[in-house]
């Protein structure tokens, strides 16, 4: 049920945290600089009016996803934070301090199923608004970069013992008599799994390998056997053990997790780190440093991924970039809708000297967008999506694009406030130093 409006006008006679806080901290900033009625116009609909449990504020809601993603915490840190931080507890509506968690972690979790994509697109255009004009380039930088899911790196032999650790459990949950559990001889392969490495043991571990496979497949069997008429309940689970187990290593769609099943093996040509297991994101910035445009795929051609990104940049910015300057992944795509692709290449003879320093300058440019992906990884949690499913990889991406521009102002609101308070205390300085100088000769 939607929550009931609460009167906000009523103020303690001794304690607020309006009348508290520094207003020139970048978040009490901020948290009178977003428009806090439009989530609550766009997300009540989301709610039934006079039927269950009264939810949680939408501004308190919001305020924690963008808290979330803003300082890089998880669920339960941002929740256990705000009980402790006054400019947390403003920033989400509240008047006084409330010394108490605001609600469950697992809420954000519903909230976010609730408002879905269309709704962290709105957080996202909202953080483009607040960004006023640095927004509004006609130039656009495209670039792609990985966004990896939170599993383990995956191999067969991994993947099989977890598919006999979970038929243990569905005989366990079940009471199923199982022909053999094989738990003292998987002990014994995995000491012939060990040292692997060593020429004398590579024999040894592969024979030990192809055991548990073999292993796995024979619980799988027993289990769909000995479920009988229960083994509707677990039909796309066990389906999905055999799918797994079956697969070989040159196979397209192939499974890396089970319970991330759509989780894609990418490769970037890095040196460091040569396949990546996640999903491709598509990241739009302007020359001035906002993010306009964040976007999930699967593991597409970078240049397929052209026209939802330009799609996405008109939308959230009601504006049409001129130019997209991307890099050489993009290359065979020189237009997409009314947006001219810019890809570095040969120039032609041609091509005037202007034109060619034209083309230098965006591609010198583009370069800029790199330490911005890296920002996104290292401080608003881009790095290791821990959102689940394919909603998760859209949900994920769009919030660190929107904690990432939020910051951007927070930060110049920052630097701004410093450097004014720096040329008064230089001006004062000024104004004080022929004063002093004059005590000094007098007291001499």
């Amino acid at each position: 049920m939607l929550a009931k409006q609460q009167d906000r006008s009523q103020h303690s006679l001794f304690f607020s945290l309006e009348s508290t806080l520094n207003h020139k901290h970048p978040l009490f900033i901020l948290a009178n600089k977003i428009d806090w009625e439009m989530f609550e116009r766009e997300f009540s609909p989301l709610y039934c009016p006079d039927n269950g449990r009264p939810a949680k504020p939408i501004r308190l809601m919001v305020g924690l996803l963008i808290l979330k993603h803003i300082r890089d915490l998880s669920d339960e840190s941002v929740v256990e934070q705000w009980s402790e931080n006054n400019y947390y507890q403003y920033f989400c509506g509240e008047q006084e301090f409330q010394p108490r968690v605001p609600c469950e972690a697992s809420e954000l979790v519903h909230f976010r199923h609730r408002i879905g994509k269309e709704g962290i697109e709105l957080i996202l255009r909202e953080s483009i608004r607040i960004n006023g004009k640095d927004s509004n380039d006609k130039d656009v930088y495209i670039d792609t970069t990985v966004q990896e899911k939170n599993i383990t790196f995956p191999t067969d032999d991994k993947l099989a013992k977890k598919i006999i650790k979970r038929c243990w459990k569905i005989a366990d949950r079940n009471s199923l008599d199982l022909r053999q559990s094989y738990r003292r001889i998987l002990k014994d392969l995995s000491y012939d799994q060990r040292f692997r490495n060593h020429p004398r043991n590579k024999g040894k571990a592969r024979k030990a390998d192809k055991k548990v496979r073999t292993i796995a497949g024979r619980l799988v069997r027993d289990v769909e056997r000995k479920l009988g008429t229960m083994v509707d309940g677990y039909r796309n689970e066990l389906d999905l053990y055999k799918r797994v187990l079956a697969q070989k290593k040159k196979d397209k769609n192939k499974i890396y997790s089970l319970h991330e099943v759509d989780v894609q093996c990418i490769s970037k040509g890095k040196e460091h780190k040569l396949y990546e297991f996640g999903n491709k994101v598509s990241i739009t910035r302007t020359g001035s440093g906002v993010i306009v445009g964040a976007l999930s795929f699967r593991n597409e051609f970078d240049g397929h991924t052209l026209d939802k990104a330009i799609e996405q940049v008109e939308k959230l910015t009601e504006r049409k970039p001129r130019n997209g300057i991307c890099d050489r992944g993009y290359r065979g795509r020189s237009k997409v809708r009314d947006t001219l692709i810019h890809i570095p290449k040969s120039f032609s003879k041609a091509l005037s000297t202007y034109r060619k320093n034209k083309e230098r300058k965006y591609f010198r440019k583009r370069a800029g967008i790199e330490p911005v992906i890296g920002h996104l990884k290292e401080d608003h949690r881009l790095s290791r999506n821990y959102y689940k499913g394919i909603t998760g990889d859209e949900i994920n991406v769009m919030l660190a694009a929107a904690g990432f521009n939020f910051k951007r102002m927070m930060n110049k609101w920052k630097s701004s406030f410093w450097l004014f308070l720096e040329k008064i205390i230089v001006f004062l300085n000024r104004q004080l130093h022929p004063i002093r100088d004059s005590i000094i000769l007098q007291t001499i």
